[in-house]
């Protein structure tokens, strides 16, 4: 594709975008309706915005889901704290909770607006960003476009290429170009995603680790952790989190191999706990008895499956087990992240579809903290074999925790290279401060 080409592309794009912006409204009041929207912040999407913009310099973040934006906290935290107001737009009603209960009330969130010109111009207008930090692999045409247009820097951080997403854009070498071009700066995740980056024309590109090995353990309450620990009693546990359809089952299967041996509990927590009904009906009609945790239901000695099926609870349904099976790995395909478990302390099991967290896992594997099945039945038997050998299970918990402790550095290294970007908004967030001041006195 040449240069012409990818012109005319973005073009075309742009133009279907305005001829769909009218329709939009039945496709948000759809999802909507299937809760994958609030319906009282609907209106955020088209860029209207539902919070004043604050004085002063401002940096718009963004970040897709719950991964990215639990990967962005540190740094918007670091951000904030030289004076800079956020304002943080993420695309899932789950990472907007997340959002909500994680960060100061004074960093704005917003869902992020539509890549349709009437609704980044919209936000933009409204919000006037300094600057514009993307997280991982956000790349949105007409919202590159506006942002370069009015000579706002963009930089990703954390960025990441998959094999697939990769391949897609190297076929349309130029369009990568005509967009990665206005990135001020890319710093990616591994060595492998810089050079994909640098392929597809992106400059400067600069290294830094993974920033979801820099972030806090998830949080738990203490009170309701004692409480589930307490019905849980003394049986073994184990958990599958992160399942997509068909991983449960395996879990399942699992679970029934397990059960005449040990006196275990399956902790089961899918990706979108929205399937919670659907999990339940199949674990019931195989006979086991569920307690589901959006229920609150108490676990007791005979429930073969507690249910994780709630939001930001991650940190308690991890605290309750040694033993972990990371999902979207047998039945799904790209994997999930193993850094949470295994910086929580346990054994972490997956399947071979990991291509999302290849170096994470390849790390994790030479050290010996985590294992990869290749069906349900090798899952079984490493479900049993865990479960059932203290030490292997406690060496590859250990093994695990150094594997996150050596993979640590990503953090600061991403804010080094934001100085050139953020020094000069601190300072003048300083003389702003300063001037207020002198005005009160």
């Amino acid at each position: 594709m040449s240069g012409g080409w990818a012109r005319v592309v973005l073009t075309g794009y742009r133009l279907a975008g305005a001829a769909v912006y009218p329709f939009i409204g039945g496709y948000i009041s759809m999802r909507a309706a299937r809760g994958k929207e609030e319906r009282s912040r609907r209106r955020e999407r088209y860029g209207y915005a539902s919070a004043p913009r604050p004085e002063g310099p401002l940096v718009w973040f963004h970040a897709a889901s719950v991964g990215e934006t639990m990967a962005v906290i540190p740094l918007i935290e670091a951000v904030a704290e030289r004076g800079i107001s956020i304002v943080l737009t993420t695309g899932t009603v789950t990472s907007a909770t997340i959002a909500r209960d994680r960060l100061d009330p004074a960093i704005h969130h917003q869902y992020v607006p539509l890549d349709l010109r009437p609704a980044i111009r919209r936000f933009l207008d409204h919000w006037r960003p300094d600057v514009a930090i993307f997280a991982e692999s956000e790349i949105w045409p007409m919202t590159i476009l506006e942002l370069g247009a009015r000579r706002i820097p963009q930089i990703l951080v954390n960025g990441r290429l998959s094999d697939k997403s990769f391949e897609r854009w190297k076929r349309r070498s130029s369009l990568a170009e005509a967009l990665f071009e206005h990135f001020s700066h890319v710093i990616a995740r591994t060595d492998i995603d810089a050079e994909r980056f640098r392929q597809l024309g992106a400059r400067p590109v600069t290294i830094s680790g993974n920033l979801k090995v820099d972030t806090n353990a998830p949080p738990y309450d203490p009170n309701e952790l004692a409480e589930v620990q307490a019905q849980v009693g003394d049986r073994a546990t184990w958990a599958a989190i992160s399942t997509f359809d068909g991983e449960e089952a395996l879990a399942a299967d699992a679970h029934e191999f397990v059960r005449p041996h040990v006196n275990a509990l399956t902790i089961i927590v899918p990706r979108h706990p929205e399937r919670g009904d659907a999990v339940e009906a199949m674990l019931v009609q195989r006979g086991l008895k569920v307690a589901r945790r959006s229920r609150g239901d108490v676990i007791d000695a005979t429930t073969d499956v507690f249910l994780g099926d709630t939001i930001g609870e991650m940190g308690l349904y991890l605290r309750l087990t040694e033993v972990v099976f990371v999902g979207r790995s047998l039945t799904g395909e790209g994997g999930q992240n193993p850094l949470e478990p295994a910086m929580l302390g346990a054994a972490v099991l997956s399947g071979r579809n990991v291509q999302n967290f290849r170096e994470t896992y390849q790390k994790l594997l030479k050290n010996g903290g985590g294992r990869i099945v290749r069906d349900g039945d090798m899952l079984s038997k490493a479900v049993h074999y865990l479960l059932t050998n203290d030490k292997v299970r406690q060496d590859m918990i250990k093994a695990g925790q150094r594997t996150v402790h050596d993979m640590r550095g990503a953090l600061a290294l991403t804010i080094r290279a934001l100085e050139p970007y953020i020094s000069p908004l601190a300072v003048k967030a300083r003389l702003q401060t300063y001037e207020m001041e002198r005005q009160e006195e």
